[in-house]
């Protein structure tokens, strides 16, 4: 598949587009970013181990019947996509109260909710992404009564089964982030962009232990490390079998470089 013009730029990925008009690159890029932009940094594999989970993980999803614009990983780095116009809507799904959720209500961290919360964010990097209720997303148009319970459902469906999935190699998933958008083909809704430790928080079951990009936004270190334990554990990293959870040591061996 030949490589276009560049199309979007955003703060993980970069889209290419293709001699199909139906399809895009999705290139994974190592920079990391955190705080609405504030904060950055590049980290060298990042896109590489990011590239590699999302594209088991969405593999796995379709093959339960959700659907997704994932086509197939095309090298280390970047994978064939279907084009969709992306909802404006960040979907995030929680499951133990962490992050925004405490600060916003107080609520103490590490709380497990009773069922999974659903909270829906403006995709809106001048605005900080802000929070927003579902009555704002039909009154503006974002989606209509029938397509937003669909995505709800969706996200429950993907919710369960990642919790399961997860929870068999030894990892909570804490809370995630996703995305939708409509198919430039016939308007149907799938999921879209990534799911990885980028997008997800995720904890050992045993220690707690941060395997997402909180170790970034929160300075712990060993970054490269958490994400390539995952992988281990998924069973997408074979050169190495039967990993024992990795211990966090100091200081980290990962060299980021700050951007200017």
């Amino acid at each position: 598949m030949k490589k276009g013009k560049k199309l979007y730029e955003g703060k993980a990925k970069i889209i290419f587009a293709t001699s199909d008009k139906n399809t895009v690159i999705q290139h994974f890029k190592d920079d990391a970013t955190a705080f609405n932009n504030q904060k950055k940094a590049n980290i060298d594999g990042k896109g590489i181990l990011n590239n590699r989970i999302s594209e088991h993980l969405l593999k796995s999803l379709s093959e339960i019947g959700i659907k997704n614009h994932l086509i197939k990983r095309l090298n280390m780095r970047e994978q064939l996509v279907e084009l969709v116009n992306i909802i404006p809507i960040e979907f995030v799904i929680r499951n133990i109260a962490t992050g925004s959720l405490t600060k916003r209500l107080g609520i103490e961290e590490g709380t497990i909710l009773d069922y999974p919360l659903i909270e829906y964010c403006l995709k809106d990097d001048k605005l900080g992404d802000p929070i927003i209720s579902r009555e704002h997303i039909l009154n503006f148009k974002w989606l209509n009564l029938i397509e937003l319970d669909l995505i709800n459902e969706q996200c429950l469906r993907i919710n369960d089964y990642l919790q399961g999935l997860f929870r068999g190699i030894g990892i909570k998933l804490v809370d995630f982030k996703v995305e939708f958008g409509k198919t430039k083909s016939n308007e149907t809704i799938i999921l879209a962009d990534e799911i990885s430790p980028d997008t997800c928080r995720l904890w050992d079951q045993e220690t707690d232990k941060k395997l997402d990009k909180d170790r970034f936004r929160k300075d712990l270190g060993n970054i490269v490390e958490a994400y390539q334990e995952v992988a281990r554990r998924l069973g997408i990293l074979h050169e190495q079998s039967n990993i024992r959870p990795i211990k966090f040591s100091k200081p980290t061996a990962v060299k980021i470089k700050k951007s200017k």
